[in-house]
């Protein structure tokens, strides 16, 4: 998408926002099977159930309904869409025919195996063509771990890293950015000694796996990066929500108490300042502060989400719509037959962390409240100065970053303005707060304290 484009799209979306609405999002599983074996995952390649594929032309339905129904981004996942690549293609050569601003889809990696195979250049020159032949907006990879052999034997994809450090320069030559996704499990701390063993993971532990995260993939050569917050609903007792998409588990690698959830999205919050500066950061600072605030026990003032209410998931088995993925109970019909100018839900859910959702009901939050509630957003703002001031400095962050448009190199002298040391930036959001110190252990030390 160029500038111009990108800034049609955002003036599209400020009337959005004066209508009292946010910009849409649908997020279509194209396919639940899958070749890697996470265990953070239902749809691994060893889990049986019987393989589902969305048919082209219900895929040309959704995508007609929803360019006309106005909705602005648009995402294929799976299980691994790029099992079906022929039926990817099609489908973002038709959404970008129609005309839907932000498309975006990605892969678990297996495509960069054999990294030392003849064919490997051609074969993602290849990839990297038709990609760019699209107007996908958004290619992410996969990351899980820091260390290449805990990420391959965790996905069961030996040779991916390596095979992914020489395909970016061949994306990059054809115009392709690529995102590197990092899916938040035990995997990301480091080796524990085994006195530790059992005992919750704690803030220091998730700094230094977010650290050695980020440094990863920029000597991987990413330009983007993005974290997906764990899931593992069907272990949380107080839940009422039930999986329909499984990219969920009950496996120990996800299970996190409220106390290391409080500790993972603290450390996240505080690392990422360090690295906004030398690689494009999605993960709003922002909703991770309201996320670390919900797991710490005080009062959650999150925005909902707007699940079912601008954001929507098909799933492919039936290609059924759902408020978000793991609202499964919440049975929404075919997509094509809603009417999304009077929606099927209000904005009320908090229970699950999927960021896909979460983060941009965060984000633009605030929008949507200031033609809505003036009065009730001035006293949030008022109220709570530190998520003022990390809003603030996303807003400030994203359009520095072109907002994340994969189609485009970043501009370093934009970013350079929100390196830690740079007197135009706050860095963590926190600095005019707290004596330039980012430091929330007081509040994790709080936290504990109420926890025994």
């Amino acid at each position: 998408m160029s500038d111009i484009s990108t800034k049609r799209s955002l003036l599209r979306h400020a009337l959005t926002l004066a209508r009292g609405r946010i910009p849409s999002q649908l997020i279509v599983q194209l396919t639940d099977s899958c070749n890697a074996t996470c265990p953070q995952c239902g749809m691994r390649r060893n889990t049986p159930f019987r393989r589902s594929l969305l048919s082209l032309a219900d895929g040309r339905r959704i995508i007609d309904h929803a360019a006309n129904s106005g909705i602005a981004a648009l995402s294929f996942t799976g299980g691994e869409p790029f099992l079906y690549s022929k039926n990817l293609l099609t489908l973002l050569h038709y959404a970008g025919d129609a005309d839907i601003p932000f498309i975006r889809t990605g892969t678990n990696g297996f495509l960069f195996k054999n990294p030392d195979s003849a064919d490997f250049t051609s074969r993602i020159s290849r990839l990297a063509e038709a990609l760019a032949a699209t107007r996908l907006y958004t290619f992410w990879i996969s990351i899980d771990s820091p260390d290449p052999e805990v990420h391959e034997s965790l996905r069961g994809l030996p040779g991916v890293m390596k095979g992914i450090e020489r395909a970016l320069p061949i994306f990059h030559e054809h115009g392709i950015f690529p995102s590197a996704n990092l899916g938040i499990t035990k995997a990301i701390l480091p080796p524990r000694p085994a006195a530790k063993a059992g005992s919750p993971a704690t803030a220091e532990e998730f700094r230094a796996g977010f650290r050695a995260f980020y440094r990863r993939v920029l000597d991987l050569g990413f330009t983007i990066a993005n974290a997906c917050y764990p899931m593992n609903i069907e272990t949380d007792t107080s839940s009422s929500l039930s999986a329909v998409y499984e990219a969920t588990a009950a496996d120990d690698c996800v299970r996190f108490s409220a106390r290391e959830r409080h500790a993972m999205f603290t450390a996240l919050l505080e690392t990422i300042p360090e690295f906004r500066s030398q690689i494009r950061i999605f993960s709003p600072l922002s909703s991770l502060h309201a996320l670390a605030r919900r797991y710490s026990g005080e009062e959650d003032r999150s925005y909902p989400c707007h699940g079912g209410s601008d954001f929507f998931f098909i799933e492919a088995k039936d290609g059924d719509t759902y408020p978000c993925g793991y609202r499964g109970a919440e049975n929404l019909g075919k997509f094509w037959n809603l009417d999304l100018k009077n929606p099927p839900c209000k904005p009320s859910c908090r229970e699950c962390d999927w960021e896909c959702f979460r983060d941009p009901s965060e984000l633009l939050g605030p929008f949507q409240e200031f033609f809505s509630a003036p009065v009730r957003l001035a006293k949030r703002l008022l109220r709570d100065r530190i998520h003022s001031s990390l809003w603030l400095n996303d807003l400030r962050y994203y359009r520095a970053t072109s907002y994340f448009n994969g189609r485009l190199a970043p501009d370093y002298r934009k970013l350079s303005r929100f390196a830690p040391e740079s007197p135009h930036t706050e860095a963590s959001g926190l600095m005019a707060f707290q004596g330039g110190s980012i430091n929330l252990n007081q509040q994790e030390l709080q936290f504990q304290k109420k926890r025994m």
